[in-house]
């Protein structure tokens, strides 16, 4: 049901109302309100609500005045296009001024560093609107339901209690990249046949696991994006599935140092082949160090530390004493030295020895 019009409020526009050239027209016709309502079949009424633009030129209403004034349809069609916009984007502004403050839960500087956010710090109805088309939503109220009510597994880090805005902002740069990635559709035997593929990189260069990875997981149809974390989210991973048959794994090479990547990397991927396709998986540092809270998490780090050292040759880790005894038994394993070396910091709390043998991964250019 229509609202009455004098509920709608009055809000100006730069861009008349088409009223305003009907009027000039009629004007220039020498023509009345009364003689144009009568020949176009109209009411007064209605004709003066038109002129003073609280009522619409329809198409219909448009093919009307061409019959009577000799003005194309076309030309009132654009002329109420035109001004239905600008009085859309007016109402908008007015919204915007609102939702100001939602500004503050976001990291601005990141994302105007990035170049998503363009509007000055003093312009906030633009920066939030810009902030919104980043997000690719309508409103605040919007974000709030997609970004800010997600699982409950994504809930259970204590990171996003606290930067709800900046995690946020880092999950949905992982989606941009994501849509950069043709995948084929999910194949969970795929993948799982890919794993020890996968591990063998860990051996690898820096230069040549990035492209390896991305390309091997995209043809069993999950996006692997780098996406460096900002300031907030202390982000090392992420899961979350796209589609039903895309599943994106975000990861941030936080700390650039090769057994960490490994680690976070392969835990994402036990994300994606141990649990469900609703759930969003969001890791930062504590999960990592096996800290986690939840069940699924305590899982994706089994799964991690079992594929890149087999539980099965846990004891080696036992004899091993020097830098040499790690390259050798890295050698046996089949994976870096850094794997060994990681994982020997972890289970010993020694985070000094053994330092010499993690390798810088420089996997990408950072803005």
């Amino acid at each position: 049901m229509k609202a009455p019009i004098q509920d709608i409020p009055y809000i100006a526009t730069e861009v008349p109302p088409p009223g305003e050239t009907l009027r000039e027209t009629l004007d220039a016709l020498d023509m009345s309100q009364v003689q144009f309502a009568q020949r176009c079949g109209l009411s007064t009424k209605h004709v003066n609500q038109i002129l003073q633009g609280q009522s619409a030129v329809t198409p219909e209403t448009a093919l009307l005045i061409e019959r009577v004034t000799g003005v194309p349809a076309r030309f009132w069609n654009a002329l109420e296009s035109d001004y239905r916009d600008a009085l859309g984007r007016a109402q908008e502004e007015v919204a915007y001024s609102k939702d100001v403050a939602w500004l503050d839960e976001l990291p601005m500087a990141a994302l105007r560093k990035l170049g998503h956010v363009l509007a000055k710090p003093s312009n906030k109805n633009a920066a939030v609107r810009e902030s919104l088309q980043f997000f690719g939503v309508s409103s605040v109220e919007v974000w709030r339901g997609i970004y800010a009510n997600p699982s409950a597994q994504f809930l259970q880090s204590s990171a996003f209690e606290k930067s709800q805005g900046a995690i946020a902002a880092w999950l949905r740069l992982g989606e941009i990249e994501a849509t950069r990635v043709g995948c084929a559709s999910y194949s969970k035997h795929g993948l799982k046949e890919l794993v020890p593929t996968m591990r063998r990189l860990t051996a690898a260069s820096a230069q040549e696991i990035w492209p390896a990875l991305q390309e091997m997981c995209a043809a069993v149809g999950v996006a692997v994006v780098l996406v460096p974390d900002i300031p907030g989210t202390r982000a090392s991973g992420a899961t979350r599935w796209l589609t039903p048959n895309k599943a994106m794994i975000q990861l941030s090479n936080r700390g650039k140092r090769n057994d960490k990547f490994w680690f976070a990397f392969f835990h994402e991927i036990g994300h994606v082949l141990l649990h469900g396709k609703k759930d969003v998986f969001f890791d930062d540092e504590d999960v990592l160090k096996q800290s986690a809270n939840s069940a699924e998490e305590r899982e994706a780090n089994e799964f991690a530390a079992n594929t890149l050292i087999p539980k099965s040759e846990h004891v080696l880790l036992e004899g091993v004493r020097s830098s040499a005894d790690v390259r050798q038994l890295a050698s046996a394993l089949g994976v870096g030295p850094g794997i060994v070396a990681g994982r020997l910091q972890h289970d010993r709390g020694d985070y000094r020895t053994f330092s010499t043998l993690f390798e810088r991964y420089e996997l990408i250019e950072e803005s």
